[in-house]
């Protein structure tokens, strides 16, 4: 289905999202886009929904089955406006998972257990949200892949991932409890080309709708609790996105392309489109989850 707007999805079509857990896909470029909606969609979301330019195409295959609201998150509302939004009109405790395109979300376990289970048991441990860490992926070759975009010849960093404590500037900068800034892979390898307020891998990407709960631009939401790693008692599940989004940056941007020949060092390894490569490399926790 396609929808014109988004004010006219949330006026005519909020109520497509009230079965969760939902997808949530902002568009950005051409790239990719076809196998991160099958990902997610293969993954066990009720509903994906992509919010992109109205002069991008779909698959035919994904014209009926994900709903698409024409929206340009780079000359329109930016996406924590968005994912707004759809808070204020999505029944709350419904799961929103949201993320870009050449995205792909990862999961302990996910080759034979639904997003659905995961967040069935994550709700149970009283948790609302889940940390997920963006793990960069990046093609082995430039000069084969410009964009530094291959499914076939991807790659991650296996080391290079450091936690510093989040200062609370509301308590005299002491650390906040249970919350630490995460950085690494390219945009630690890379930093000279990256504001320092995009530095961080960390990202609530997984959350439970409420009233009054607002998505900041930083990835991180109004209520302290949803942004902890885990809850007081033992630790929980968390999820990684591999992602070429920062990879593409780096070569499109007129500013770096041309300083950056290779993004290969010492530490790159091909990914393996499988989260046990993941859980051994610790970008992602199993929790008490078995």
């Amino acid at each position: 289905m396609r929808i014109a707007s988004l004010g006219q999805f949330l006026k005519e079509n909020a109520h497509a999202l009230a079965k969760g857990p939902v997808a949530i896909v902002f568009v950005e470029d051409d790239v990719e886009i076809d196998t991160t909606l099958r990902h997610h969609m293969q993954s066990g979301f009720a509903q994906v929904v992509a919010f992109m330019p109205a002069r991008f195409e779909l698959a035919p295959d994904l014209v009926d089955v994900v709903l698409r609201v024409d929206h340009d998150v780079a000359l329109q509302e930016p996406f924590h406006e968005v994912i707004n939004a759809l808070i204020a009109v999505m029944p709350a405790g419904t799961w929103i998972y949201y993320c870009f395109n050449a995205e792909y979300l990862f999961y302990p376990f996910c080759e034979y257990r639904t997003v659905g289970e995961m967040l069935t048991f994550h709700g149970e441990e009283r948790r609302h949200a889940m940390l997920s860490y963006v793990v960069d992926l990046y093609a082995d070759n430039l000069d084969a892949h410009p964009d530094a975009v291959s499914l076939d010849a991807a790659h991650i960093d296996r080391t290079g991932y450091y936690a510093l404590a989040r200062p609370d500037p509301a308590n005299h900068n002491h650390p906040k409890d249970r919350q630490l800034d995460f950085y690494g892979g390219l945009r630690w390898r890379f930093e000279e080309h990256v504001p320092p307020e995009r530095r961080k891998i960390d990202r609530v990407s997984l959350f439970r709708a409420k009233d009054g709960l607002i998505l900041r631009p930083d990835h991180t939401f109004s209520d302290e609790e949803y942004n902890t790693y885990a809850c007081p008692w033992h630790h929980n599940l968390t999820a990684a996105i591999a992602s070429f989004r920062t990879a593409k940056a780096l070569k499109s941007n007129p500013g770096s392309t041309y300083d950056i020949h290779s993004f290969q060092w010492h530490n790159s390894v091909p990914f393996e489109w499988h989260s046990r490569q993941l859980l051994d490399l610790g970008l992602m926790e199993p929790g008490q989850w078995f």
